[in-house]
């Protein structure tokens, strides 16, 4: 059955459309009816960035076949809207927020690590396992690829828009409302181990001379056995931290 729709998509889903047709409702012809999810991804928007779709006024979920005539408006995720009743997309939110990265955001990885997020980066994780991670460990997939938020396994996943890493952790510290889950220094930036203090005597051989000198205080990664101390790094991971929290 063939016919044509009229289709809307809200605020940042719009970044997914060609300039011609975002922020209007738009007409669509389709040759066979099929899924409404179907409908929207084929439009370039992944299903993993809607939140709540309205047909004819009416909310639906994503295995609703589309009909001639139909008028359709596509919210994202996050998107606050007082219409009841409503079906919301998403499954309920993961209890603990943690993340896995794609090969593209490496420095956004550490970032988050730096703020106390359980976060799982390689830069040789293909698509299929960050997919498999995402589901079997209940982790946010945070990815600049829609392609592979079109993957039917991906549930819980975030499109990057930025592109500069400290722009990337601010949008995601909004978008997510994280600003009051942030625990800094307590994940090891290089490899997501946790952190705890060190006795000075425990490490004191594995220091350069100037920092066994002038330091007393020490933490150590569980895992890669990184060891940090309150430097000049220190400082300016602070200073970051800090600009975060003023900007929100």
């Amino acid at each position: 059955m063939s016919g044509q729709i009229n289709i809307r998509f809200y605020e940042e889903l719009n970044d997914f459309l060609p300039i011609a047709r975002r922020k209007l409702a738009f007409d669509c012809r389709f040759r066979q009816a099929g899924s409404i999810k179907d409908l929207i991804e084929s439009l370039g928007v992944p299903h993993t960035e809607v939140d709540l779709i309205l047909v004819n006024g009416e909310s639906v979920d994503f295995s609703y076949r589309i009909q001639d005539g139909d008028r359709i408006s596509v919210y994202p995720v996050f998107e606050t809207l007082d219409i009841t009743p409503v079906i919301h997309l998403r499954p309920k939110p993961l209890r603990e927020t943690c993340f896995v990265l794609d090969t593209h955001l490496g420095r956004l990885a550490a970032y988050l690590r730096l703020l106390g997020f359980d976060t799982l980066y390689h830069n040789d994780y293909d698509d299929p396992t960050l997919s498999d991670i995402s589901v079997n460990e209940h982790r946010i997939l945070l990815t600049c690829d829609k392609k592979l938020l079109m993957r039917k396994l991906i549930t819980h996943a975030c499109y990057i828009h930025e592109r500069e890493p400290q722009k990337q952790l601010l949008e995601i510290l909004i978008r997510l409302d994280l600003f009051e889950q942030q625990h800094p220094f307590s994940r090891c930036m290089h490899c997501n181990g946790v952190i705890h203090p060190v006795d000075k005597e425990s490490i004191e051989t594995h220091l350069m001379p100037r920092t066994r000198e002038y330091y007393n205080e020490f933490w150590q990664c569980d895992k890669c056995m990184k060891i940090y101390w309150k430097g000049s790094h220190y400082q300016r991971m602070q200073q970051l931290i800090a600009e975060l929290n003023i900007k929100h």
